[in-house]
C-alpha cells in the first residue's frame, strides 16, 4: 500500500514549539454509554498523540464530547453522569503512568456549564505547569453552552478555551462537524493537527481513491443525514450494501412496500437513489431478510425470514431488523464481496443487541477476503466488530492492509465533500 503525503500547507504537531506550554488537546473519547467505555479503540489511538506532547515538553488540557446531552428541539442541556468524563479518565490512569485532574464547574439545570471559568481553572493550570499531575481533562464539551451554540456565545467559550493555553492541538478525527472546540478555537491560538488526525487523513485516499473491484457497506438508522455521502460513494463503488433503515427505505422506494418504521419523506427522498441504480445494479439486494412485529425484546420470539421475493411483490410489513445470516451465503453476494480489492465497511446491519446474526456472518464473510484492503470505520462499527468476531478484529490491528477509521461519519462527510482537507476542522488547520 503506497503511502500519500499529507499537504504541506497543513500545520502539523511535529513542527509545533511547546516546551513548558500548555497544550489544549480536543479529541474523540466519545466511546462512553451510560458510564462505561464500550470500546476503548478510539482511545487508545491518541496515545501517539500524547506521547509526542510529552515528549516535547508539552502539559495537555484534554477536551472531548460525549453523547448528545443537547436536546435539539428544546435547546436545553442535560449534564447526566452518564455522559461524564469520569470513566474516560479512569482508564487513562490505567493504561498510563499518569495523574489526572478534572475540574467542577457550576451547571445550570438547562443551559449547562454557562463559562469555561478562567479563576476557577487557573490554580490547576498552575499545578499542571509545576507537574503536580500530568494532565488536565476538561468536562464533556458538548456539556458547555457555547460549544454548540450560535453568535457570542460560541465567541466567548472559544476565547476562554484560548485563555487557557498557549496552543491548540486537534486530533479528533470523529468529529468533523465545526463546533467551538473544533474549529472555531483554531482561529484563537497557534493550531495544529495530532499524530492521529494526520494518520487517518493519510490514509482516506484508500477510500477516496479504492483499488477496485471496490464494495462499500452502508447502514443507518436515519436516511435524510446519509443521502448525502451515500450518492457520492455510488458513483465509486462497483457494488454497495445497504443495511438498517437506510436499507429499508430504499427497498421501500423501489418497490412500493409499505415497511413498518421507515418515513414517507425518507421513501421520497429514497427514490433518487433508486433512480441511480436503475440499469446500473450496483446496489446488492439481500435474498433474505428478518421481520417482527414489535421492536422490544418479545420481538425475537416472533422473528422470521422474509424472502426479497415478498418484498418485491409490495404490501404491508412489519420491522425489518436485520439481514437473515443465509444472505450472505447466497452465490452473488459471496462473489460480490469475495471479489473485492477494497472494501469499506460503516455499517451495523441489524438492531442492536437483539439482532447480531447479520451483521456476525457479514463481518467474517469480509474476514475471509484475503485480498483485500479493509476499511473499517465508525465508533459502532468497531465495537460491534471486536465484540462479535474478535479474531477478524485482532488480526486487522496488525495487518497493514486492514485501517481502522475513528470517526465514519468523517470518512463519509469527506468522500461527499471530495477530501479531507474540505473537512472545516481539518480547513482550520491549513496555512
Amino acid at each position: 500500500m503506497r503511502t500519500v503525503k499529507l499537504d504541506p500547507g497543513l500545520r502539523i504537531l511535529q513542527n509545533a514549539e511547546m516546551s513548558g506550554k500548555v497544550v489544549l488537546l480536543r479529541v474523540d473519547h466519545n466511546v462512553v454509554k451510560k458510564g462505561e467505555i464500550k470500546d476503548p479503540y478510539r482511545i487508545d489511538a491518541t496515545f501517539p498523540t500524547l506521547y509526542a506532547i510529552a515528549a516535547r515538553g508539552g502539559r495537555p488540557i484534554l477536551m472531548t464530547h460525549v453523547g448528545r446531552p443537547k436536546d435539539k428541539k428544546s435547546g436545553k442541556i442535560v449534564c447526566q453522569q452518564g455522559d461524564a468524563v469520569n470513566a474516560i479518565v479512569k482508564y487513562l490512569e490505567q493504561k498510563l503512568p499518569v495523574r489526572i485532574h478534572v475540574p467542577e464547574f457550576p451547571i445550570d439545570p438547562e443551559r449547562g456549564i454557562l463559562h469555561l471559568d478562567r479563576e476557577r481553572v487557573a490554580p490547576a493550570v498552575e499545578d499542571l505547569k509545576r507537574g503536580r499531575f500530568d494532565m488536565i481533562y476538561l468536562p464533556n464539551s458538548r456539556w458547555f453552552a457555547g460549544e454548540q451554540a450560535k453568535g457570542e456565545g460560541r465567541e466567548t467559550f472559544a476565547q476562554e478555551m484560548a485563555s487557557i493555553a498557549d496552543l491548540y492541538i486537534n486530533d479528533a478525527f470523529g468529529s468533523w462537524r465545526p463546533h467551538a472546540s473544533t474549529f472555531d478555537i483554531a482561529a484563537q491560538l497557534p493550531s495544529f493537527a495530532g499524530i492521529l488526525l494526520q494518520r487517518e487523513i493519510s490514509n482516506l485516499h484508500r477510500a477516496l481513491e479504492p483499488e477496485k473491484p471496490f464494495v462499500a457497506v452502508v447502514a443507518g438508522s436515519k436516511y435524510d443525514t446519509k443521502i448525502g455521502p451515500i450518492k457520492a460513494l455510488y458513483d465509486k463503488v462497483d457494488h454497495l450494501i445497504l443495511g438498517g433503515l437506510i436499507y429499508n427505505t430504499f427497498l421501500a422506494a423501489k418497490y412500493g412496500a409499505r415497511i413498518a418504521g421507515v418515513a414517507d419523506e425518507d421513501v421520497a427522498l429514497a427514490r433518487e437513489l433508486v433512480e441511480m441504480d436503475s440499469g446500473q445494479g450496483r446496489i446488492v439486494e439481500m435474498p433474505f431478510l428478518v421481520e417482527v412485529d414489535t421492536m422490544d425484546e418479545n420481538g425475537r420470539e416472533g422473528a422470521r425470514k422474509v424472502s426479497m421475493a415478498d418484498i418485491r411483490k409490495g404490501g404491508a410489513f412489519g420491522y425489518i431488523v436485520d439481514i437473515h445470516p443465509d444472505s450472505l451465503a447466497q452465490s452473488e453476494t459471496v462473489k460480490v464481496i469475495a471479489s473485492a480489492m477494497t472494501v469499506f465497511i460503516n455499517a451495523v446491519m441489524g438492531y442492536m443487541p437483539l439482532y447480531p446474526e447479520g451483521t456476525r456472518a457479514l463481518y467474517e464473510l469480509i474476514g475471509r477476503n484475503q485480498q483485500s484492503q479493509k476499511l473499517f470505520a465508525g465508533g459502532d462499527t468497531l465495537q460491534e466488530l471486536r465484540n462479535l468476531c474478535p479474531g477478524v478484529y485482532l488480526s486487522g490491528l496488525n495487518d497493514p492492509d486492514t485501517y481502522y477509521f475513528t470517526g465514519g461519519g468523517t470518512v463519509l462527510t469527506a468522500i461527499e465533500m471530495g477530501g479531507a482537507y474540505r473537512l472545516e476542522p481539518v480547513s482550520a488547520l491549513m496555512g
